[in-house]
């Protein structure tokens, strides 16, 4: 086991620099970049950006020495940016040495993954604060969505697929499977509208906060009192992103438990007079699990990154999904890529864990014997 450990922990190594290597190329060939950003908003207001980019008369100064001795570069630097005509040159210089626009692209990539490797992720282009900050302030909220809603829908979805599956075709199976296709069928983010509209002061009650994570109050209440308002605050939310979460884990489950009851030697098991609870969880429930284990770290993953954005941004909630999607719109790079390899490291630790997890439920599973 420690072998196999040990081979994956190398083979995250590729794995992630190829994720790093692709989205590096594709973002950079992308149009609208940091530079084209702040070129459209100083648009009419160039002369005020230039003297806050360059930082004072002394330096204005310089910088226009600068210009006329690099007049061609500052040209050429120009035309590379679209709507940049008409904007001072040699902002556009200074900007690109700010942003390390003014190095080589191999250059640039290898300079971030050092940088990576020891977790120094930079400096966010448009909010002046460093990525790690950002996201260890923006983790708890998407933290506690997608704990929250992963393990609710696992409490939920398994006992109820495993009962499914025994029930098949009766009428528990078919009225649960027509409730799950419901909730299957309404979006998130419109079953959220719900809600506030229901419970949250929009028309009917209002028995839930509207915004935030917590009270404004909230390090002046006592400890129950604070774990009360937590989870006042994020009832809601964790109601709306679960809502569609249980079909396919209920209908993988369900699935998966008959495929294994239908096998040889469940029928010996109960030729021997076992109990049907004896034969379903001391023999069926370990090889129908295998496959819902191996979907929770991707299922995990999957509500941390994009399930919860649309959430957040409706409940006012400031978590990583919404970090996320306001850096690929500013083209925040710093943001984008430190995230982008911060998840991607924890995802495929996620996917270890998932492995390991094979041989809790199933001793069985000797990964050694495998060559890769």
């Amino acid at each position: 086991m420690i072998a196999y450990i040990l081979r994956r922990l190398l083979l995250m190594i590729p794995t992630l620099l190829g994720i790093m290597v692709l989205n590096f190329v594709i973002v950079q060939a992308a149009p609208g970049g940091p530079i084209e950003q702040i070129v459209a908003k100083l648009q009419g207001n160039a002369v005020e950006a230039t003297a806050r980019v360059s930082g004072g008369g002394s330096d204005t100064a310089s910088a226009g020495q600068n210009m006329r001795e690099n007049n061609a570069a500052a040209s050429a630097a120009t035309s590379r940016y679209k709507g940049a005509q008409g904007v001072d040159p040699e902002l556009i210089l200074e900007l690109e040495k700010q942003f390390g626009f003014d190095k080589p692209l191999h250059e640039r990539f290898f300079k971030m993954i050092g940088n990576y490797v020891r977790f120094d992720f930079g400096t966010s282009y448009f909010r002046d604060e460093k990525v790690m900050d950002l996201v260890i302030a923006k983790m708890p909220v998407s933290v506690s969505l997608g704990l929250w809603s992963t393990l609710i829908i696992y409490l939920v979805s398994i006992p109820l697929g495993i009962r499914k599956a025994v029930k098949d075709g009766s009428p528990f199976d078919l009225w649960t499977s027509a409730a799950i296709i419901a909730g299957y069928a309404i979006p998130s983010f419109l079953f959220a509208v719900l809600l506030i509209i229901v419970f949250s002061g929009g028309r009917y009650l209002d028995w839930f906060p509207l915004r935030g994570l917590v009270s404004d109050n909230w390090q002046d209440l006592s400890w129950p009192a604070r774990i009360g308002d937590y989870f006042w605050h994020i009832a809601l939310p964790v109601a709306a992103m679960v809502i569609g979460g249980f079909a396919s884990l209920t209908m993988l489950t369900k699935n998966s438990f008959l495929d294994e009851i239908n096998k040889q030697y469940v029928l010996t098991a109960r030729a021997k007079g076992l109990s049907e609870n004896r034969v379903l969880y001391g023999h069926v429930f370990r090889n129908a699990m295998l496959i819902v284990i191996a979907g929770f770290p991707s299922a995990f993953i999957g509500i941390l990154f994009t399930g919860s954005l649309l959430i957040e941004v409706i409940f006012s909630l400031d978590g990583m999904g919404l970090l996320g999607f306001e850096a690929a719109i500013n083209r925040d790079y710093p943001v984008m890529f430190g995230t982008l390899y911060f998840f991607t490291l924890l995802g495929l630790t996620l996917q270890l864990i998932g492995d390991l997890m094979y041989v809790a439920v199933d001793p069985r599973i000797d990964f050694e014997a495998r060559k890769t």
